[in-house]
């Protein structure tokens, strides 16, 4: 799967993820405030999509997985 950098791969991203679930009737995607999934590009790509984009709040980091991550790392390593 691809990981995305910038709105032109977070676009293909979000293709190979509609195909993958081409039956489904809507797709919501998670996304934290990184700006290029809040791009111009990207909103108007999913004007025609099946997928909605679902923003995480600002400083919201026990919803963010990866937060949990580094907190566990961090305790490990540390």
């Amino acid at each position: 799967m691809l990981i995305p950098s910038n709105a032109q791969s977070t676009i293909q991203l979000f293709q190979q993820i509609e195909a993958h679930h081409s039956t489904a009737a809507c797709i919501h995607i998670i996304c934290d405030n990184t700006p290029y999934y809040r791009s111009q590009l990207i909103s108007d790509h999913l004007n025609d999509s099946k997928i909605k984009r679902i923003f995480l709040p600002p400083y919201a980091s026990n919803l963010n997985l990866i937060e949990r991550y580094w907190k566990f790392f961090k305790k490990k390593i540390l």
